[in-house]
Order: structure tokens, then C-alpha cells, then sequence
């Protein structure tokens, strides 16, 4: 976090940035409203910010504005769950002077202790969130309902397909986390993620993401859109490897989805803007013709 702060007062009076505390929950609110992004009825496409993992904050950000995505969901590196009241607010700043808005964050792991997943729910607050995308411990539900319920920020449950050689992610598929969470507060639900998804079938798991929307119906929360090649065991651009973009997407419109796109590409991490550049541009095609 300190190089993130250095780096921002470098060019800029961080006095100033801070000062933004007193704008309060309106500051917060003028952030939330200010992104347009491309849509259909109300999907917004974001980017997880892994997919610059590495990069720091400011030129990640630099690259989402050129790309004209105006949307993200943040993960540690890029924001970290420590941070002060000041240094949100610096960041805050910096995020709305590159017009990218923090909408989630993830993937975040909660446990069974609700005070410390209180102090997540505070960030999130802090920061204007939607949706932490997550991977829960089984045992941490009856804290969660109490969280959404009071800071009315969502938890959408991420698979991560394989974990092994031969063992899967505990979430793996919507029908083990809807299995979960079906009697849960409704703001518990998935964050899917197609990559992980087409994954699975390297130990056997044939899991089509539109099936597993449905499947999650009104508790898709948040989406990570990527596409995966499983003989290279890399991550490709959209429709180079299986997944079909346009039913993912008239999946998301039949179940009322209201949530964000991210779109999330975890190959080539040096440069990874190209290829971005690649699935923004398919996502904005297919999202009109649905």
C-alpha cells in the first residue's frame, strides 16, 4: 500500500486527496453514478483487475481508461483490504480521475468469524461495492446473512474448478453453491466464472456456463467472463476456445441479471491489454444483439 500511496503523491498534493473525507457517503455516491459502460437492459462489463496483476493501481487504471472500460472489480493488490480511511479516499479519487468505478471486489475469503468479515463489509461499504465475489468457508453463512443483510452488499460465491490434479474447487459448480445458499439470505448467491468452468471438464465435469446461469437464476450477482483452451491449459481470446459469449450473455438477460460482466484474462500477464482489447470489443458486439 505504500507504494500505491507514494505513487499517487508524486504527482499530486495528497492533503488534498485525503480532504475528500469530508465530502462523506456523497462523494461515494457521485463515484457510483458517474460510469457508462456498454449494456443491455442493465448488464455493465467491468474488468477484474487481476488481469493486470501485475501492474500497481494507477497504471492499471490507465490501461482499463484506454480501453474504455469504465467498471472493475478490484482485488488485494489494487486495493488493499487494510487500508485506511485516507489512503480509500485517495483512491477513490484516483479511480474517478481515470473514470473507473469500483463495482466489486474479490475473490474474498469468509469464515465463521464475523467480526472480521464485518471489517470486509466496512470496506466494501467504504468504497461504494455491489458484490464481493468469494469463496466462503461452509460455516461462515450465518455471519454472511447478518452482513448482507445489514450493508446490503452482496456475496457471490466464485468456482474455481480444478484444484488439483484430481480434485475440485469446493464451489465448483452453480449446483453445489445454489445447494448451499438456496435457504440463505437472497444476497448470497455466484460469482461464475466461465473459465473455471470450462476447466472442470479436464477431470470430467462438463459444466456449460448458460446451463449453470440458469441454474443460479436471480442469484447471479457478478460474472468472470473469460474463455479457456484446456489442451494449452491457457487462457484465450473470446471464441478461441469454447466459450460461446452470446449464450452466456441471453442466459444472463432471461434470469433478470443485474450485475457486472468482468471480464478477466489471466494469460500474458505482462501485457495482457491486446487480448483484452479483443474481448472488450466481442462483448460489446454480442451484448447489442441480444
Amino acid at each position: 500500500m505504500n507504494n500505491v500511496i507514494a505513487s499517487m503523491s508524486c504527482r499530486r498534493n495528497f492533503v488534498k486527496s485525503t480532504l475528500s473525507v469530508l465530502a462523506g457517503t456523497g462523494a461515494l455516491a457521485h463515484l457510483s453514478q458517474s460510469s457508462e459502460a456498454a449494456t443491455s437492459d442493465d448488464i455493465v462489463l467491468g474488468v477484474q483487475s487481476y488481469t493486470y496483476r501485475n501492474f500497481d493501481l494507477e497504471p492499471t487504471l490507465k490501461r482499463l481508461q484506454e480501453l474504455g472500460v469504465k467498471n472493475a472489480e478490484f482485488y488485494s493488490k489494487h486495493i488493499p483490504p487494510n487500508s485506511n480511511s485516507a489512503q480509500l479516499q485517495a483512491i477513490l479519487k484516483l479511480c474517478k480521475e481515470y473514470q473507473v468505478t469500483p463495482v466489486a471486489f474479490g475473490v474474498q475469503r469468509f469464515s465463521k468469524d464475523h467480526d472480521a468479515n464485518k471489517k470486509f463489509f466496512e470496506f466494501g461499504k467504504a468504497l461504494g461495492l455491489k458484490s464481493f465475489s468469494a469463496d466462503p468457508d461452509p460455516d461462515s453463512f450465518d455471519s454472511l446473512d447478518k452482513l448482507c443483510e445489514e450493508f446490503k452488499i452482496a456475496v457471490a460465491i466464485h468456482p474455481h474448478g480444478p484444484a488439483g490434479k484430481d480434485k475440485l474447487h469446493r464451489w465448483y459448480s452453480a449446483e453445489i453453491i445454489m445447494a448451499a445458499v438456496k435457504d440463505h439470505h437472497p444476497l448470497i448467491g455466484s460469482c461464475l466464472d466461465t473459465g473455471h468452468l470450462i476447466r472442470s471438464a479436464q477431470l470430467g465435469k462438463n459444466l456449460d456456463p448458460a446451463q449453470q446461469i440458469r441454474v443460479m437464476g436471480k442469484r447471479n450477482f457478478g460474472m468472470h467472463l473469460k474463455d479457456h483452451d484446456n489442451q494449452r491449459k491457457t487462457d484465450v481470446v473470446f471464441g478461441k476456445g469454447v466459450l460461446n459469449v452470446n449464450s452466456v450473455l441471453k442466459a444472463l438477460k432471461e434470469v433478470g441479471f443485474k450485475g457486472m460482466v468482468s471480464i478477466e484474462y489471466e494469460a500474458n500477464p505482462n501485457d495482457p491489454s491486446p487480448d483484452l482489447k479483443a474481448c472488450v470489443e466481442i462483448f460489446n458486439k454480442e451484448v447489442k444483439s441480444i
